[in-house]
């Protein structure tokens, strides 16, 4: 399952993508060899690896122990696996099972090391290593986040008054990270007069993080260390008080905001607040104004928002009772709320309302009108303007609003892009930021004028190893799913490529959440497109790219519509000729994983391998578990098995529960043994049934980080010996030049 974390109050939060690969049986003959077209100083193919290889041992077979799962409406079936699930994580055959098969993964990918560790270095000599972020300006210091030259952190810094001031370092996450195999500071804020830092750091990968505070004037971390919290935090007026958001200890869902003033006892923290629903989730800010600190909190279906003024923090206060199926997040600037809400409004709308309207909705007034044809993602409050982020024809745009002007549209540069509001720090400025990119185009900063026009680049991401975006092409395209719906989906190759159904596809989804894939440009896939692939997103039911309707239909009872969407993308992008029907993979993760693994069950013909990553494939035994994290969260997103109804819509497509005697694809599964969205067991049962069951001699690797997440490991270069290892074995299985 995906944290759904609530809106900022600040900023936008940027949208999260994952990527993984689907593979099809067995063909009748094996895929043809890419001869070079693109790239013909490649070395030839390597003909793709099996597990009937007789370089190769045996996998791994897990001990089968019988177990029962019953619902509470009598309903039940077989987990033989299911002694494989260790909260713990200290079970001696467990870990066991777990480390056989990641021997087994290193047996495999041994005759791929050459071509692995060519993949490593291309992907690592596209970074420029010595990098450093746009620096913004905030109060007396211009901010800014950078890396040096080898090393796997950033650093965070500022400079007083101007960005040719002495440097000062308020974090070198290289330094706080010696000595750890995992380490990540996910989040910092400064107290008002910016001479402390509360950072919140994760040492496991687990994303539980502790919260400590320094001294940014003598260097001293002090003596705080409070644990088991949510990342965010919110200061007094004062900077006297930090407020948090603590984690339950089993389910790990946001459960209380305390105080903690400096220099106390954080054992004698007070509680303000406590939610008792366990379908919330919890998150903590500052409104724009810095005037206001609001508890937001937010289910699938509804949301509720409690302030307290930062200068006499005290009761928060209720801006509009939670409802089922209203939502709305605020923020305040300038002595009033601007309100963003589905109030009436199913792609939601803009209302404001006065600064006294706390529990009167009666108040709230129209702002930006509900359209039918454009989905409001989010706003950012200027004082003399607002920036509105939206979604029209599965496309990102920025709206400017100023009062007594009719509105205007930043202007795009592509057919297909992302545009997306950047960190606008203060709201004193005409100058908007906002980010750019598309497949082909790096991330471009860029600064744009609201009162003159004038448009500055201030930063696009550079890309070593000789890219040049010019050499690359991408197109919009629509695809006819089997329901008459027209999913869109966005393609990359180079330029030149031959569209003749002769190339080696890689197609990209996740659908769930809302959470849209929008096609922005990632450096890693530039190997796959020099070897000659195409690259593709399916912009399937379940995300949000085609507004609020999009989700909804592809969620709880309709879920089936995000899989067959897919497919047919597939079938789309064979027949039109950007794929040979044997050299088709595809790539998700966590959800997408999901995805992933209702592919194979549904059209495991049409692949021929998947990249699946920390994938939520036990569906029914996790949702019918209210201790595990995420559960309870989750039921308006897929159900709550515990009804007959749901039950069978979920047991339909399950991954674990359809796995049956066929052939699969072959299939590249990954998980990180301390993951609190997806539990590490739902892969591991998943791949030991699928060896059981599956007729097939396809290979099927499963990867465990046993110092790792949902999201990985931290390092910025660690990440790429992943990546480089999933693209390896998915190079292989096409017979891709390599």
């Amino acid at each position: 399952m995906k944290l759904n974390v609530p809106p900022s109050l600040r900023l936008l939060a940027p949208a999260l993508a994952v990527v993984l690969l689907a593979a099809c049986g067995k063909p009748e003959t094996a895929p043809p060899a890419d001869t070079g077209t693109v790239a013909d100083s490649q070395p030839p193919a390597v003909a793709p690896l099996t597990a009937t290889d007789p370089a190769l041992p045996a996998p791994p077979v897990a001990e089968v122990r019988p177990h029962t799962v019953a619902a509470p409406h009598g309903a039940s079936r077989e987990d033989e696996y299911y002694w494989l699930r260790d909260d713990s994580r200290a079970d001696p055959a467990m870990l066991a099972y777990l480390e056989a098969e990641n021997a087994y993964t290193d047996a495999v990918m041994a005759p791929l090391q050459p071509l692995r560790q060519r993949l490593y270095d291309e992907l690592v000599g596209r970074i420029k290593q010595d990098d450093s972020s746009v620096p913004y300006r905030y109060k007396d210091y211009w901010y800014q986040t950078r890396f040096e030259e080898g090393k796997e952190y950033p650093l965070h810094v500022r400079r007083k008054g101007a960005m040719d001031a002495p440097e000062e370092i308020m974090l070198d996450v290289n330094a706080m990270a010696q000595g750890m195999n995992f380490y990540q500071v996910a989040t910092w804020e400064l107290s008002p007069d910016q001479t402390r830092i509360a950072y919140f750091e994760d040492s496991v990968g687990r994303r539980q993080y502790t919260l400590r505070v320094k001294d940014l004037a003598t260097g001293e971390t002090l003596p705080v260390a409070i644990g088991g919290l949510s990342a965010g935090a919110a200061w007094s007026a004062d900077g006297s008080t930090i407020f948090y958001v603590e984690n339950d200890p089993v389910t790990l869902l946001t459960r209380r905001v305390k105080a903690h003033r400096l220099g106390s006892d954080p054992a004698q923290d007070t509680v303000v607040y406590e939610e008792t629903d366990d379908s919330f989730y919890m998150g903590i800010g500052l409104t724009r104004s810095e005037q206001y600190i609001c508890i937001f909190l937010a289910s699938t279906v509804s949301s509720e928002q409690r302030c307290t003024p930062a200068a006499a923090p005290g009761e928060f206060r209720v801006l509009a009772p939670r409802e089922r199926d209203f939502e709305y997040s605020a923020d305040h600037l300038a002595g009033r709320w601007v309100i963003r809400t589905n109030w009436n409004a199913r792609n939601f709308k803009l209302m404001s309302a006065p600064e006294d309207a706390w529990g009167e909705r009666d108040r709230w007034t129209d702002l930006l009108p509900h359209d039918p044809e454009v989905f409001i993602s989010g706003v950012q409050l200027f004082d003399g303007f607002l920036a509105v982020g939206e979604r029209s024809g599965g496309l990102t745009r920025i709206r400017l609003l100023r009062e007594g002007r009719d509105a205007e549209y930043v202007a795009a540069d592509e057919s297909a892009y992302t545009m997306g509001l950047a960190g606008n720090a203060e709201p004193g400025t005409d100058w908007l930021r906002y980010t750019y990119t598309s497949l082909t185009t790096p991330a471009t900063t860029y600064e744009l004028n609201v009162a003159t026009g004038e448009r500055r680049l201030l930063k696009e991401q550079p890309v070593l190893g000789g890219f040049d975006k010019a050499d690359y092409e991408t197109r919009r395209l629509w695809a006819t799913a089997r329901d008459g719906t027209r999913i869109p989906v966005s393609v990359v190759h180079r330029t030149g490529l031959p569209i003749d159904g002769s190339a080696a596809l890689l197609q990209y989804g996740y659908g769930s959440y809302g959470s849209s894939s929008d096609p922005r440009f990632n450096a890693n896939i530039v190997s796959l497109l020099d070897r000659g692939m195409v690259y593709a997103i399916a912009h399937v039911r379940g995300g949000q790219e085609m507004g609020r309707d999009w989700y909804e239909n592809g969620k709880l009872h309709s879920k089936m519509n995000t899989f067959t969407d897919f497919v047919d993308v597939t079938d789309f992008l064979v027949k039109e000729g950007y794929a040979h029907p044997q050299r088709v993979a595809a790539l998700g993760g966590s959800a997408g994983g999901l995805l992933m693994g209702a592919i194979a069950n549904l059209a495991p013909e049409r692949y021929r391998v998947l990249v699946s990553l920390v994938p939520f494939v036990d569906v029914v035994t996790t949702m019918l578990d209210a201790s595990i994290p995420l559960t309870t969260n989750e039921y308006d997103e897929w159900g709550n098995p515990e009804d007959p109804e749901f039950y069978r819509t979920m047991l339909a497509y399950s991954p674990y529960d359809r796995l049956e005697a066929k052939a699969y694809p072959a299939m590249f599964i990954g998980t990180g043994l301390w993951d609190s969205q997806v539990q590490y067991w739902e892969p591991a049962k998943y791949v030991a049934r699928l060896r059981a069951r599956k007729t097939d001699d396809n290979l099927v690797v499963f990867r465990t980080q046993m110092e790792a997440g949902h999201g990985g490991r931290s390092g910025r270069f660690q990440r790429f010996h992943e990546t480089a290892e999933q693209y390896a074995f998915l190079l292989n299985q096409l017979a891709v030049a390599q």
